[in-house]
């Protein structure tokens, strides 16, 4: 049977996700009160970066990516107050709705994806006690941190050689290109640790916060 043929002529479709905590979140108008930590750990880390192109036992999840993006702002930016990690932290988070789709891809959706995936942070920021839309400096040395992670995974885990990654997402400083602490965040883990270990350093950034 057609279940669409069976939903009344009138009735709109769904736009909402029910969430493994009871939570309905409706996407077309995400409200922070529906957002809760544990469901974004559980979906980012059950989320494979690189469409699952990467070696390993295990998928390299967008909840190991984030604890990879919030470690390397550390080292790049050794002066930041917690709320700013907490951000780098939850840069991806609307991805634990939406997936992580492949830049070509966004691409190719266009600029409609870009604001739906930000009215969908803004929510998530608001959730936890930051700015909607963090300044643009913040922003900026985030998505410098996002880039260097990328080049990392595109290396390590996704078959780039160095010199293709670094054409695609630029060239990591010699702060950040240690082999040691490499070896320590690009393993993949299993979705069970993932989701523990983003669980537990957005508790202790929150606490920090305040």
């Amino acid at each position: 049977m057609d279940r669409d043929a069976a939903k009344p002529a009138n009735k709109p479709p769904r736009a909402w996700q029910r969430m493994l905590s009871g939570r309905r979140l409706n996407l077309l108008d995400p409200s922070p009160l529906d957002i809760e930590i544990e469901d974004i750990a559980h979906g980012l880390a059950r989320v494979a970066r690189w469409n699952g192109q990467t070696l390993g036992a295990h998928s390299f999840s967008v909840a190991q990516h984030s604890l990879a993006v919030e470690g390397l702002t550390v080292h790049m930016n050794a002066d930041w107050p917690a709320q700013w990690r907490l951000a780098a932290l939850l840069h991806d988070a609307p991805e634990y709705v939406i997936g992580d789709l492949i830049s070509p891809f966004k691409a190719a959706l266009g600029l409609d994806y870009k604001t739906f995936e930000h009215l969908l942070l803004a929510a998530v920021h608001l959730r936890f006690g930051l700015p909607a839309n963090l300044p643009p400096a913040i922003a900026t040395a985030i998505k410098q941190a996002d880039r260097v992670s990328a080049n990392f995974e595109a290396r390590l885990l996704a078959g780039f050689d160095e010199a293709e990654a670094n054409i695609y997402f630029g060239t990591p400083d010699a702060i950040v290109a240690q082999k040691d602490w490499q070896a320590a965040i690009f393993t993949p883990w299993p979705a069970g640790i993932a989701q523990q270990r983003y669980l537990d350093r957005f508790r202790e950034l929150a606490a920090a916060a305040g």
